[in-house]
């Protein structure tokens, strides 16, 4: 694994390059994080699995998070991670040991709605695969299990645009909190809430450049944002989601499917839960993984 930097609008990414052995060139994969994440933690466990396979994988900080430059800090904003995930494939086509032809991109959680994004636009990645996608205007609007109250998203409107108005006038701006306080906490909001606390608050998988909060001004961003808008535009590039049987959040890659368009596969991996996928039953995502960029990328080097 090799430390490296490229740049996204101007702010300077960080990257972990993960490379497979022989001289290549080789077919690479983007992996991008989960929200409030960082490259050390799931992408970056995809991304060590991928270059076993054969694949130059890079995991990257975000921009405002992790090791990545920008402020303020924790800023959540979609069109700058899709432009990070755009970004990092220009990176790799700059490299001898990588073949341009055969790029492809993984988006985890909220990387997986960014993901779908990046690709519907971007010609260069020629598949797209997703783990536990989450896009994170529904989530935001409509809560992981798509049944929160309207009311709840004008609230938080409310406050965002207090928030703005207040750092308009030389206070701060605040923050936004995104876990339970303690194991108590989390246990009452339910399965979802637990596993996620859990996974970022727990030496399970806690990194400590992993966000606990987004800065306000994210949710007006965020609440404006539809991953799944193009996701058409895929086609006929192929498009793989991947998601858990007990994954609260299914229901947005069921969604994302309805609006694909062929080549399309919605892989369910039985008894896992959405954050299952991170950490605890990863072998089973990636066996899945491993077919589909080997197929896909495999034969846009033979056509080459």
């Amino acid at each position: 694994m090799q430390s490296v930097t490229f740049p996204s609008n101007g702010l300077k990414i960080a990257a972990h390059l993960y490379l497979p052995a022989g001289a290549g060139p080789h077919a690479a994969i983007v992996v991008g994080h989960p929200g409030s994440s960082v490259k050390e933690q799931s992408a970056g466990l995809y991304a060590r699995h991928l270059a076993e396979l054969g694949y130059i994988a890079l995991a990257f900080d975000a921009a405002h998070q992790g090791e990545s430059e920008g402020l303020p800090r924790g800023l959540e904003d979609p069109a700058q991670r899709v432009e990070d995930f755009k970004a990092a494939v220009s990176y790799l086509t700059t490299r001898a040991d990588v073949d341009p032809q055969r790029i492809g991109a993984l988006g985890i959680c909220a990387s997986g709605g960014y993901v779908t994004a990046a690709g519907a636009t971007d010609h260069r990645i020629q598949a797209v695969a997703t783990v536990s996608a989450a896009d994170i205007g529904r989530h935001l609007s409509r809560g992981a299990d798509g049944q929160q109250s309207p009311a709840v998203l004008q609230t938080l409107l409310d406050t965002a645009a207090a928030a703005r108005t207040a750092e308009a006038r030389g206070d701060s701006l605040g923050a936004l909190p995104l876990f339970p306080a303690d194991a108590e906490q989390a246990r009452a909001g339910g399965l979802h809430s637990f596993e996620g606390w859990e996974y970022y608050c727990t030496p399970r998988g806690e990194h400590p450049r992993s966000a606990r909060t987004l800065t306000w001004d994210s949710v007006d961003r965020i609440a404006g944002f539809d991953a799944f808008h193009f996701i058409h535009l895929i086609a006929p590039r192929p498009l793989l989601m991947i998601v858990g049987g007990d994954a609260i959040t299914a229901w947005m890659s069921e969604e994302a499917m309805a609006q694909a368009r062929e080549p399309k596969q919605l892989h369910r991996i039985d008894g896992a839960t959405h954050v299952d996928l991170y950490d605890r039953k990863v072998a089973q995502a990636i066996d899945k993984l491993a077919g589909f960029f080997g197929q896909q990328l495999a034969s846009r080097r033979e056509e080459a």
